[in-house]
């Protein structure tokens, strides 16, 4: 009699629950999605000559969270030949260095320092997410300025960007991707200062390493003794010599100011879409966390060198898994694993679904994170905080959109 009774309630139980739970009621929207279909994406390159059309590729999958089909096209883009160590350099290695958790010693160095410069490849959303993940931990280390390269400087800045709290798409281009908007939005709720430094004279080369190490330094001026981080692109990391440039944004700064920058190299020790491509130390050394090679006599990191330039610390990060077919570095701190129910929305597929804070949606709103879809029988899971989003599914064709809440 108990046990009947006890199922008995709990079946009242879960319909009471599920009588709560209001069906997801999808309407038309009139927003345009900014962001390619991946079939689009091929297409053009299918029709395209332009020698750089695979970086151009590499971009457009980066802008829309397509993280693996972004690597493998950045691969076409820059074909290398692979490579890896013998045995006899492997046992060497592990016999005078250890592997130890990359952003422990990245703080401690911090701490030391009063610039942090760290890079990224444009192609590679985990490097900008990892740079959000470092944020609330330099915050603590008395860090208050983030520079940007990927800010819109001069006259089309977005001068509005701190008082509206939240990035939008003309704040710069490689800003659609939904991790950059998501790494400036964390530096604005933290309390950063946040700042352009990209030239803007249309130089290029050694001229617009010089401008953008005086554009750092002049507003450095106003604010004499404080910490600031930089997030830069590829090689402007750089201190010593640079085989193009003389010197590297990184290294004029250094001259200017006269601190010494901690650098910081994301690109060289990161994944590539084919594993065969990986550098030698990603595929004999990567763990699960981002790790540095440290010498056991002396406890410190290894820099980086490339000829006569250098990095302070070059980050092995790990091979990437995946869960519910998107990269699990996503789902960290408090972005949780949100399954959308798109079947519902009636649209034909592809869709592409976007999820927007509520208070932010408009035409130029950078989603909190994009998933294409390309059967109704894919699952979505999107990486989402709390709070209340504009959920938008968009065909070639349609466009409908609800509201849900993250609790």
């Amino acid at each position: 009699m108990k046990t009947t009774i006890f199922y008995v309630l709990s079946f009242l139980s879960f319909i009471a629950l599920n009588a709560c739970k209001p069906e997801i009621q999808f309407k038309e929207s009139s927003y345009t999605s900014p962001y390619d279909f991946n079939q689009q994406i091929e297409d053009q390159l299918a029709q395209d000559s332009l020698a750089w059309k695979h970086q151009i590729a590499a971009a457009k999958y980066a802008s829309k969270g397509a993280y693996q089909k972004a690597l493998l096209a950045w691969d076409k883009a820059f074909p290398r030949r692979p490579f890896d160590y013998t045995q006899e350099v492997v046992d060497s290695l592990q016999q005078h260095f250890k592997i130890a958790n990359a952003t422990e010693q990245l703080l401690k160095e911090a701490a030391q320092h009063d610039i942090l410069i760290i890079n990224e490849a444009h192609h590679n959303a985990l490097h900008r997410n990892y740079t959000k993940r470092l944020l609330s931990k330099l915050k603590k280390l008395g860090y208050k300025h983030l520079f940007l390269e990927a800010l819109t400087n001069g006259s089309k800045k977005d001068s509005l960007l701190v008082s509206r709290g939240y990035p939008i798409l003309t704040s710069g281009w490689y800003l659609k991707d939904p991790q950059f908007g998501n790494l400036v939005r964390e530096a604005l709720s933290l309390g950063f200062k946040v700042w352009p430094y990209e030239q803007t004279t249309n130089k290029n080369g050694k001229e617009r390493e010089i401008e953008q190490a005086k554009n750092i330094q002049r507003i450095l001026k106003k604010f004499p003794n404080e910490k600031v981080v930089i997030h830069c692109g590829f090689d402007h990391v750089f201190e010593g010599a640079h085989r193009k440039w003389e010197m590297a944004m990184a290294a004029r700064l250094k001259a200017y100011t006269g601190s010494d920058p901690l650098t910081v190299h994301q690109v060289v020790y990161s994944e590539h879409g084919n594993p065969k491509f990986n550098h030698p130390l990603v595929k004999k050394f990567a763990k699960n966390t981002a790790a540095l090679l440290v010498d056991k006599s002396t406890q410190k990191a290894i820099p980086y060198r490339r000829r006569n330039a250098f990095t302070d610390l070059a980050i092995i990060h790990p091979k990437t898994t995946y869960v519910h077919q998107r990269p699990s570095w996503l789902f960290s701190d408090k972005y949780q694993a949100i399954r959308i129910e798109h079947s519902k929305s009636q649209l034909s597929y592809p869709i592409l679904v976007h999820a927007f804070y509520k208070n932010e949606m408009g035409a130029q709103a950078i989603p909190v994170d994009l998933m294409e879809i390309s059967n109704v029988d894919t699952p979505c899971f999107l990486a989402l905080p709390k709070g209340t989003y504009t959920l938008v599914l968009s065909s070639a064709t349609s466009v409908k959109e609800t509201t849900i809440t993250v609790p």
